[in-house]
């Protein structure tokens, strides 16, 4: 059976997110994970860019997109050294508490951005 790929649509103007798909390249040494960043031109998109860049998306092979905490989770659990936590979120306990510290972060996030030197929106 060959790996899941995962396509992660991020922010590329967002500081934050910057980091964080940098430090995922590194860790997927297989290549599993394909970034596509909605701010370059010619961006294929499953919905609309407002909607893209408010949270984060994934797509694990044909499946269905998912969103925020999901779309985290199928990142990681696409890298070896990160697919204990990925396999953990599947846990309703665990996914409820990351979707609640994801959903605060959300609201802190334009000032977070701001202070990395990046837009908020």
């Amino acid at each position: 059976m060959k790996p899941a790929s995962v396509t992660v649509w991020f922010d590329g103007a967002c500081p934050l997110c910057r980091r964080e798909i940098r430090w995922m390249r590194r860790l997927d040494r297989a290549g599993r994970l394909h970034f596509i960043d909605l701010t370059e031109a010619g961006s294929v998109c499953p919905l609309d860019h407002p909607a893209l860049l408010a949270r984060l998306h994934a797509r694990v092979d044909d499946g269905p997109l998912l969103v925020g905490v999901d779309a985290f989770a199928a990142m990681w659990r696409a890298v070896p050294l990160l697919r204990p936590l990925g396999l953990l979120v599947r846990l309703g306990p665990m996914r409820r508490a990351l979707g609640w510290a994801y959903e605060r972060f959300l609201r802190v996030r334009p000032r977070l951005q701001a202070l990395a030197g990046g837009h908020s929106r």
